[in-house]
């Protein structure tokens, strides 16, 4: 049953979803890479769908959680996460947490999907086919044809995802809602985002300690024998102490950063870190 004070996404709205979806890259940065550019594509849903300033503000910082993939592609989270924030305005018949989960589950099979065909074969093509044109002595056509498929192909991605991933997703959302697939997804997008955030710890996180101990002839190294236990603990450990600073005390990341870089200079200088 439709409500009275139900609102809805026009087209007008949706074009200035799409425009602004293009600073998706705009404002990346190492803490959660295109969060901002996908916040500023998801404000004039935002802006239009709530009334309430405190949804407002969750709406924001929901959106401005870690996002990162594919810059083309990324309109298709955009368009669905549109439809996702229309549904929960005007029904609240679900978890809004779920919509973050829906975004992390797509990132990675859409990141993969558009390298490989996007950047990996149709931006290949187009300049090989560009570059024919230049050495046949064509002179600018080459380059102003590469410049124009790109185009094309650029905004057609992003169209399509934002128009037909809203569309989709208000039908999606019904039948994840009706079939209790929500949930489901939201546990494993979880899962998911840990496993592959701790997967990352020892080839990011790399502590070092190049201290040895000498008794008679015989020499033990701290390094070696901490790798015996468990290769990566040290960079572990590290990674659940500022883990603990940002969840729990809130420190700000960026303070964690220098101090890092600190505490890293002043130990390779002192000896105890390598």
């Amino acid at each position: 049953m439709v409500q009275e004070n139900e609102k809805k996404l026009t087209k007008k709205d949706l074009w200035k979803v799409f425009w602004n979806q293009m600073t998706i890259r705009a404002t990346n940065n190492y803490e959660r890479q295109q969060n901002a550019g996908f916040t500023q594509a998801m404000m004039p849903v935002i802006e239009k769908v709530y009334d309430d300033p405190e949804d407002k503000k969750e709406a924001y910082e929901r959106h401005m959680e870690y996002f990162l993939t594919q810059d083309m592609v990324s309109a298709i989270p955009v368009g669905i996460s549109a439809a996702m924030e229309e549904r929960y305005a005007n029904e609240r018949d679900f978890d809004p947490s779920t919509i973050g989960s829906v975004k992390t589950a797509l990132m990675g099979p859409l990141a993969g999907l558009g390298d490989s065909l996007l950047n990996g074969t149709a931006r290949p093509i187009i300049a090989g086919l560009a570059i024919s044109l230049v050495s046949a002595g064509t002179g600018w056509v080459g380059p102003i044809m590469f410049v124009i498929c790109m185009t094309i192909l650029s905004l057609g991605v992003r169209y399509l995802g934002v128009f037909q991933g809203y569309k989709q997703g208000i039908s999606l959302v019904g039948k994840f809602q009706s079939s209790g697939l929500i949930s489901r997804i939201s546990e494993l997008a979880g899962i998911a985002a840990y496993i592959i955030v701790g997967g990352f710890i020892p080839l990011l996180v790399v502590v070092n300690v190049p201290i040895k101990y000498t008794s008679g002839e015989t020499t033990i190294s701290i390094q070696e024998t901490l790798d015996n236990l468990m290769p990566g603990v040290l960079g572990l450990l590290y990674t659940g102490l500022m883990y603990y600073l940002i969840t729990k005390k809130k420190v700000s990341p960026i303070k964690l950063i220098f101090l890092t870089m600190i505490f890293g200079i002043i130990g390779v200088y002192a000896g105890f870190l390598g």
